[in-house]
């Protein structure tokens, strides 16, 4: 695609520089881009709730920022209570509760209107690298993947883990399908594992990448998964049952991991047309999901983009960086 094709966003506060008409509005933002200050650190990962009324963001400074996605996109909640950088977050399936996962060892299950950490789970020895929760359970159910080389079952109702998932390797990335009582994790053993939540035995592997897995997420369909590994990739998966053959799918290239080796997420779009992805080089890339064609070329951020996602019910998407900002926008 040629570079004049794609939507380049400024720095700060300035709109996206569209080809459209500007006065024609898209979403219910104030502003077609919107810089989101507030955190003291790093910010790690960002979740659009269900309804995608509210953002969530975490990171280095060890709180959650919940921010209306309207209008000018204020700050109304602040989550706190751990005692180091939170590394990955989810809503419940609700919208009423954050879970989060932190390098302080411990997962917190916080109320989202309340501010209050109803819970403070602790099981794992090692750094909690990464949390998901069921997305369509009415049960609070999530997992966990950390250092100390297991996968943790929680349900928010009970003290302990109800399950345990022994890996060979430390758990750098988590994706709850709850429809299908499976798990699947990511380590730095480059594998893609698929677990059976109620036998907490594996179903299969999927190989493929040659570095870290840092991320999974599962299409809004169920039938695919997308993970961002370290080997510079971020590649689809094909987990319909009864698929014959390798699982692998395609690969959207052009993003980059660098020296740092943070767990760069990996994204979604609401109808799964297109995908986004964390990356070192201080842009936020869109593909084609079809195609694995580059669709939009971000520029605005100062620092490395930790995390991308997209809302639910709008054409918007939200990125979130190690510069401490988060920028809200348009896409045209």
């Amino acid at each position: 695609m040629e570079p004049s094709t794609k939507r380049n966003r400024m720095n700060d506060y300035n709109p996206v520089e569209y080809k459209v008409n500007s006065n024609v509005r898209i979403s219910s933002l104030d502003q077609p881009t919107m810089k989101l200050s507030g955190h003291k650190g790093s910010i790690y990962s960002l979740e659009f709730n269900s309804t995608g009324e509210a953002l969530v963001s975490g990171g280095f400074d060890m709180m959650c920022l919940l921010w209306n996605t309207t209008g000018y996109c204020t700050n109304y909640n602040i989550l706190v209570g751990h005692k180091n950088a939170i590394l990955d977050l989810a809503w419940s399936s609700d919208s009423d509760y954050v879970v989060t996962a932190s390098a302080d060892k411990t997962l917190g299950w916080f109320h989202a209107n309340t501010g209050i950490r109803v819970k403070r789970l602790q099981g794992h020895s090692a750094i909690v690298n990464a949390v998901d929760t069921a997305k369509t359970s009415i049960s609070p159910i999530f997992v966990s993947g950390s250092d100390d080389k297991c996968a943790k079952l929680w349900d928010a109702r009970m003290r302990r883990e109800t399950g345990s998932l022994e890996h060979n390797f430390q758990v750098t990335s988590v994706a709850f399908f709850d429809e299908s009582n499976t798990v699947f994790t990511g380590g730095i053993d480059n594998q893609i594992v698929a677990w059976d939540t109620r036998k907490l035995g594996k179903i299969y592997v999927m190989k493929g990448h040659t570095d870290t897995i840092t991320s999974l997420s599962l299409h809004p369909q169920r039938t695919h998964i997308l993970s961002n590994s370290m080997d510079g990739t971020i590649r689809s998966w094909d987990i319909r049952p009864f698929v014959t053959g390798k699982r692998y799918d395609k690969s959207f290239l052009g993003s980059t991991h660098n020296a740092e080796k943070g767990l760069l997420k990996c994204s979604w779009s609401a109808d799964g047309k297109m995908v986004s992805g964390g990356s070192a080089d201080r842009m936020v890339r869109v593909w084609d999901e079809l195609t694995a064609e580059e669709l939009y070329l971000l520029p605005g951020h100062t620092g490395c983009v930790n995390s991308v996602v997209f809302h639910p019910k709008e054409n918007v998407i939200a990125s979130g960086s190690s510069d401490k900002s988060i920028f809200v926008g348009e896409l045209s």
